[in-house]
């Protein structure tokens, strides 16, 4: 199977992140997409995250009703802080018989040089990548086409102006 790895906070999961994932997992070649909730993002502050396992829980909710898409927990058991090309190995050990995508966004893609061992997830993973505030082109990246084993810009994908920082902010959701 052709999974995709859509790992995130998700402090708090809402509309725009199950808004995406339908659409990744309806218009892509990809059999499942996983949101993967980290239990802490090394590029994040410390502190803000609701319990993992209540972070968990609502991904579970938001998306049970929808084929292809799939809740994970998989990195609660891995070392912290979770880096993505650490999860990414231990995926392909633990379901070698699954072949693994990356979905990130451009703002992810913008400071993708600053993510640990980036260069391996770069040359060994297909990484899609989704439309966020503020158009990225190629041109704007710090690497060449052809230091991606396949780069794939969502470009019809739908943008959904929302963000977990914007919903914490406005008092919205999730403990401090």
């Amino acid at each position: 199977m052709r999974i995709g790895i859509y790992g995130g906070s998700f402090n708090p999961v809402h509309f725009g992140h199950v808004g995406l994932a339908r659409w990744v997992v309806e218009h892509t070649d990809l059999d499942e997409l996983w949101l993967l909730v980290t239990p802490n993002n090394p590029l994040k502050p410390a502190g803000i995250l609701a319990p993992e396992e209540e972070r968990l829980a609502a991904v579970k909710e938001a998306i049970k009703d929808i084929p292809g898409l799939v809740a994970s927990d998989f990195e609660f058991s891995l070392p912290r802080p979770s880096y993505t090309a650490n999860t990414l190995r231990e995926l392909q050990k633990a379901y070698p018989q699954h072949e693994f995508s990356l979905v990130i966004g451009e703002d992810n893609l913008a400071i993708f040089n600053k993510w640990r061992e980036y260069e391996y997830i770069m040359s060994n993973f297909r990484i899609f990548v989704y439309p966020r505030k503020g158009s990225l082109t190629i041109n704007d990246l710090r690497f060449k086409i052809e230091d991606f084993r396949e780069l794939i810009f969502l470009k019809d994908a739908p943008y959904f102006d929302i963000s977990s920082t914007e919903l914490r902010q406005q008092g919205n959701c999730c403990r401090r």
